[in-house]
């Protein structure tokens, strides 16, 4: 089983009620256990800012899917609970992204793991750093708590 891990967010209708969705549609997915599940953290919007709050959120999962079917996974779950992708970085009553998987480094049209922005949001590595503060980013050469003491510095 690989180790894998998902950003959630969620900025409109219920938020709080699609990360709950999410969460168990995730948890229902055979080769998927959820292993272990970051607080909440309401954040402001990234990118671009005229839009609601996020609630964000990290998972771990251990899998025996590969990569793309975990995205494919996450991707069916996001249109079932409604996703609709009108914009890039708009407004979305959910959002899973898959940030790490084991210590590969995909660069695929349709994935990219790690996720490339990771390290630049707090919104992504504070939720990672109360999960997996030990884990190190296959790029970077860093530990998620390493790369949110940079971040909390920069800011």
């Amino acid at each position: 089983m690989a180790i894998a891990y998902l950003g959630l967010g969620s900025n409109i209708g219920d938020r709080e009620e699609s990360l709950r969705q999410a969460l168990k549609k995730i948890s229902e997915v055979p080769g998927i256990t959820v292993t272990k599940i970051s607080s909440r953290y309401e954040t402001k919007p990234y990118g671009k800012t005229d839009q609601p709050d996020f609630i964000n959120m990290a998972v771990e999962l251990e899998t025996n899917l590969t990569p793309l079917d975990l995205l494919e996974v996450v991707l069916g779950i996001e249109r079932e609970l409604g996703r609709v992708r009108k914009e890039t970085w708009g407004p979305r009553s959910i959002d899973i992204d898959v940030l790490l998987y084991e210590d590969l480094e995909l660069d695929l049209t349709d994935l990219k793991v790690p996720h490339p922005e990771m390290h630049l949001r707090s919104f992504v590595i504070d939720p990672m750093s109360e999960i997996a503060p030990k884990r190190e980013h296959p790029t970077l050469k860093m530990t998620i708590e390493e790369i949110k003491n940079k971040l909390d510095n920069e800011q």
